[in-house]
């Protein structure tokens, strides 16, 4: 395995870096309140970010999602990545690919993701989509959702069409989120037969968000240790204190534990192995770290962390609804248990036969 990121991933992780950087200010934060930054969305898409993804892979994505979550900035560059432009790409016709990805490169169509399969959408015996997504991360900003029927197929539906309704949903970070409801609503049909498109698109999507989380979380610990080094207490600065040095050590050795297995995830879809045990491994650190690592960050800035005007609350609540989001550490190990036993069992009838 080789993580050291290409001259292109480079680029686009440094260009995001800098455009989150300058235009994701506290100030712009506030100002946005629970919305989405639309200037920024045009920047990204100006600099050509989301269209990068399908040259930089979804390593060069993770890499450029770590920025995002270092500002907390408020875009929906993850879902339209993740469930737009990298699963077309992987999954949809030729003739799918050239007239969705161009809009999708340039942000005048913006994708989301009603996930996983089982949410409550079915497939009605006309051929229309029915159910309920009651939470759809991005939707209010989105032109397009990827559902994941109950049979694990994937449609591509267009927001606003007939028998598709958004209802806004306020969740825990401002993730311009809604509730999406199909009553026999039609959408065209992404993938081949059988559930290999829906499980590689629901593993991308897993790295992608561990990835932000991992953005998330190396922000909240920087803010934590800029102010335990300048806030002083009989003293001397806060950071001298042995307890403050240990859970820094904590939150920063499980910042890391995310990283380098969103890297890893990444890496083998890009590189072209099986990734799905890899991408829970990354889900379920970001979830069950990521939620332990913006406690820390919020802690150590002491009665400031429970300002819901300081910085520091906006990582909290991003690596809250990322908890949420990614789901819960029982439910992903129950499921990355699964999928250990049912491979190993398939190479013993493999070794079997032999």
């Amino acid at each position: 395995m080789d993580f050291t990121p290409t001259e292109e991933q480079t680029a686009v992780r440094e260009l995001a870096g800098e455009i989150f950087t300058d235009r994701s200010t506290h100030e712009r934060l506030t100002a946005a309140g629970t919305g989405t930054d639309g200037e920024l969305w045009k920047a990204l898409c100006g600099a050509g970010l989301p269209g990068a993804v399908e040259e930089t892979g979804l390593l060069g994505l993770v890499l450029a999602l770590e920025e995002q979550g270092r500002t907390t900035a408020q875009v929906p560059f993850a879902v339209s990545c993740a469930y737009g432009v990298l699963a077309v790409a992987a999954h949809g016709s030729a003739a799918q690919r050239e007239r969705l990805l161009p809009a999708l490169r340039d942000g005048t169509a913006v994708a989301t993701g009603a996930f996983p399969a089982g949410a409550g959408v079915r497939i009605s015996p006309d051929g229309g989509l029915t159910g309920v997504a009651p939470l759809v991360p991005w939707l209010r900003d989105a032109t397009h959702v990827l559902v994941a029927a109950g049979d694990r197929t994937l449609w591509w539906i267009r927001v606003g069409a007939p028998g598709v309704a958004v209802e806004p949903v306020e969740s825990t970070a401002p993730w311009s989120a809604g509730r999406l409801t199909l009553s026999g609503a039609r959408g065209e049909r992404m993938g081949g037969p059988g559930p290999d498109a829906h499980e590689d698109v629901l593993a991308t999507a897993r790295t992608a968000f561990a990835g932000l989380q991992t953005g998330v979380c190396a922000g909240s610990l920087a803010r934590a240790v800029a102010h335990t080094t300048t806030r002083e207490q009989f003293g001397r600065p806060l950071s001298t204190n042995q307890g403050v040095l240990l859970r820094a050590a904590d939150a920063y050795m499980e910042t890391e534990a995310i990283r380098v297995t969103s890297y890893e995830a990444a890496w083998r879809r890009d590189e072209g192995l099986p990734y799905r045990t890899h991408a829970l491994t990354a889900a379920w650190w970001a979830s069950e770290a990521g939620r332990r690592v913006v406690h820390s960050g919020q802690h150590l800035h002491g009665g400031l962390g429970a300002d819901l005007e300081h910085p520091v609350h906006r990582h909290f609540l991003w690596g809250r609804q990322i908890d949420a989001h990614l789901g819960c550490g029982a439910e992903l190990l129950e499921e990355l248990g699964t999928l250990i036993v049912d491979a190993r069992a398939a190479a013993d009838r493999t070794e079997g036969v032999a």
